[in-house]
């Protein structure tokens, strides 16, 4: 598993005025003794893409869920600017602004395309008319309008995708880890994906993709 250099806006630097960066630092995973993940380092800043690469099996999706949260490392630390976070819990991370798309599906299947983007807004201290302008304004910017009422076992993998994506950016996350973002989808939508990440380069967040596919990334 390796980190690919990171990807930046065309005029070097990140787009934001004062950015921060996530950091890993020499993070260890062990099961029965096993290292899945051994002393692992890596650093995104706002505004920059890196890949996370490796063969299925190389701890990509470990090292997500320990940045995340949803696994504890047995050594190491992770760093939102200058705070340790290795012991904040998920939710509280995604408060701070770290955005996480698993690569199972991860969409409401019970629940239209429109009621998965507002189900994330469900908990903000936001308006009702903020909330219905901001599910909107993914609606479109995503192209789910002529899905907004599908349920979300309906979707192709594509709609799917963009689904899942439009709804982690609902908070505004200032970084989004994408693991294995391109599995399952048609070649057609594999294009639509990676414009999507070069959007959010664009807009001054942090992308952290894995794959094992280094053409796709």
């Amino acid at each position: 598993m390796s980190a690919t250099s990171p990807s930046r806006p065309e005029n070097g630097e990140p787009a934001g005025d004062s950015t921060i960066s996530l950091a890993a630092r020499h993070l260890t995973k062990r099961y029965d003794k096993r290292a899945v993940v051994d002393n692992v380092s890596l650093d995104v800043q706002q505004g920059e893409i890196v890949g996370l690469l490796g063969p299925n099996g190389a701890g990509k999706t470990t090292t997500f869920h320990m940045i995340v949260g949803l696994t504890r490392p047995n050594e190491g630390r992770i760093l939102l600017g200058e705070e340790d976070i290795t012991r904040l819990p998920m939710y509280k991370r995604a408060r701070q602004g770290i955005g996480y798309l698993a690569q199972e599906t991860s969409v409401f299947r019970e629940l239209t395309v429109e009621d998965n983007l507002h189900a994330p807004l469900e908990f903000q201290s936001i308006s009702d008319e903020e909330r219905t302008a901001r599910v909107e304004s993914l609606i479109d910017e995503f192209g789910l309008e002529r899905v907004r009422s599908s349920k979300g076992y309906s979707l192709a993998g594509g709609e799917r995708r963009r689904t899942e994506i439009a709804r982690a950016l609902a908070n505004k996350p200032r970084f989004f880890l994408l693991d294995e973002p391109f599995a399952g989808v048609d070649p057609i939508a594999v294009e639509d994906i990676q414009d999507i990440v070069a959007d959010l380069q664009e807009r001054d967040i942090g992308v952290l993709i894995t794959d094992h596919n280094v053409h796709e990334t």
